[in-house]
């Protein structure tokens, strides 16, 4: 029970650290537990190499599934999550990741959170990351092109990546 309420207190005081209402953000919140639930539950496909990103009512998917009846399950599983306004499907059908991809991966998207944080003209609170395959996925909202372009070039700048993808909505004052 602890240890669920400093889980929640974290998420809830990162949330109030970025632009996004706490609304949007507890939405969100429940809108990946949910979906995590519905995946644990369904023995029917393996969901073990796919990340789920949330953002305002927003859902990524990233990563690969074995087979497009899996893939098509998994989208049919994320819009049974309350608050998931639209899911955007970034999978990829093949093979799963290796532990050296994984790894690679990790390091890319460490780099990319330290940097962005690093960086003054990008608030990081904007941006949810994903990194599968070499591929950086941004979702999240920004008040400005320049601070999107930053971002991106960014991205673009770490070792290793072959390629960003922006879900970034940008909506100024």
């Amino acid at each position: 029970m602890r240890a669920a309420f400093l889980i929640l207190a974290f998420a809830l005081s990162s949330a109030c650290a970025s632009s996004r209402n706490l609304d949007e953000s507890v939405t969100d919140i429940g809108a990946d537990a949910q979906l995590k639930a519905v995946l644990f539950a369904d023995r029917s496909h393996d969901y073990g190499d796919v990340d789920l990103t949330v953002f305002e009512g927003r859902l990524m998917l990233t990563g690969t599934m074995k087979s497009e009846e899996g893939r098509r399950k998994l989208i049919e599983n994320a819009w049974k999550a309350e608050g998931v306004d639209q899911v955007i499907d970034e999978i990829i059908v093949g093979d799963g990741t290796s532990l050296g991809e994984g790894l690679e991966d990790a390091r890319i998207d460490t780099a990319l959170r330290a940097r962005f944080i690093a960086d003054g003209d990008v608030k990081s609170g904007n941006f949810k990351t994903s990194v599968s395959g070499g591929v950086i996925y941004l979702l999240g909202v920004t008040r400005s092109e320049a601070q999107l372009n930053e971002a991106l070039e960014i991205a673009r700048s770490i070792g290793g990546v072959e390629k960003v993808v922006s879900h970034v909505l940008v909506k100024p004052l």
